[in-house]
């Protein structure tokens, strides 16, 4: 019998081709053609082509998975088994040549996400996360992952006065300034929900999203003991605003403030 990737070994291989793919874009950025979704979201080339480079490790590998990507759609499989593809979280910093872009990568499996890939490709930083197993950070160097450790929530129980707020996009804050005036808001060198993972933050609020923004991060948080939800209270990724902390009891009285 052939030898076959295990789920993350797949992921993490996908998150890098398609980091390598980022890069290469994201070092000719003056001339790369940009467009505004239905939404008003920016997207590029480089967009497409990160999804394309991700579609072509997965399917060669896991033809019968089902795919779904921001870019692309769906593209339907056989079983229970979906990968969930942002191929470039934070185009708006991607085309303001800003380094805190990510490539995001997840399994869900009959309807469970099971493994999270999380990749700073101008960082040289990658996250991941298989359900039950915890929570890691490594380094990416010349296209391999290396110096990988264990990461944590910071522990204690500190009041949300006193708790480390990161809030993701910088530009879409109204809706959750009653959180930004009751915590200690703190600027992010990466996103927010992957600082509160390695315990740098306490609790951080993504004010808009949709499945493939949180399937991801959602599972790194989670792993590495803390807690994530959506503000309309759901505990699975999906379309919306979401938070993450370092706890449930966190989590708890932020909803709380913006509720």
């Amino acid at each position: 019998m052939a030898y076959t990737l295990d789920d993350l070994e797949l992921a993490q291989e996908a998150a890098l081709a398609g980091a390598a793919e980022g890069l290469r874009h994201f070092a000719a950025l003056a001339g790369l053609p940009r467009e505004l979704k239905q939404d008003g979201s920016v997207v590029t080339a480089a967009d497409r082509a990160v999804e394309d480079r991700i579609r072509d490790v997965l399917t060669g590998a896991r033809p019968a998975d089902t795919i779904l990507g921001e870019e692309h759609g769906e593209t339907a499989g056989q079983g229970g088994r979906r990968w969930i593809i942002d191929p470039i979280d934070g185009t708006h910093l991607f085309v303001e040549g800003d380094d805190r872009w990510l490539v995001l990568i997840a399994l869900e499996d009959q309807g469970e996400i099971t493994v999270g890939v999380a990749a700073l490709p101008a960082q040289g930083l990658i996250f991941w996360a298989v359900r039950g197993d915890g929570a890691r950070q490594a380094g990416i160097l010349d296209g391999r992952i290396t110096g990988e450790q264990k990461i944590a929530v910071a522990g204690g129980v500190p009041e949300l006065a006193s708790s480390r707020l990161g809030v993701v996009p910088d530009w879409d804050r109204d809706d959750v300034a009653a959180l930004i005036g009751a915590a200690d808001e703190r600027p992010w060198s990466l996103h927010p929900g992957l600082l509160v993972a390695r315990g740098d933050l306490d609790v951080a609020v993504q004010t808009s999203g949709k499945i493939w923004d949180f399937a991801a991060t959602s599972l790194i948080v989670t792993e590495a003991g803390g807690d994530y939800r959506g503000l309309d209270g759901r505990t699975t990724p999906g379309p919306g605003a979401s938070l993450y902390s370092r706890s449930a009891e966190i989590g708890d009285a932020a909803l709380a403030v913006l509720r």
